[in-house]
């Protein structure tokens, strides 16, 4: 298995992309403590699966990790903070605060 791996988008109809981006915005405001699971890993950061909120994309930027950490592994329970919302490409930013392996 590769380092690096790209995450698998939530299956949404097309025609109801807006509302769904819609409702994870409502769910996942700036400031709110999110937990999930690593999906994904790009040099540049992780993918999440946010608990409770199925539809969600999220990235966890390495730019908002404490420096010199690694990367959580694929399968990572982590905790984090929203920070933004890309509507461009509907994800949730997220700035991690804690995560382990995948066997924690």
């Amino acid at each position: 298995m590769d380092e690096y791996t790209w995450p698998t988008r939530p299956k949404v109809p097309a025609e109801s992309y807006q509302e769904v981006w819609a409702a994870t915005v409502a769910a996942l405001p700036m400031g709110a403590s999110v937990t999930g699971e690593v999906i994904g890993r790009q040099p540049f950061g992780v993918f999440l699966r946010v608990d409770g909120v199925p539809d969600a994309m999220a990235l966890a930027e390495i730019t908002a990790m404490p420096q010199g950490t690694d990367l959580p592994v694929l399968g990572a329970r982590v905790v984090g903070e929203v920070i933004g919302h890309a509507e461009h490409n509907h994800q949730v930013r997220v700035r991690l605060q804690r995560w382990g392996t995948s066997a924690e």
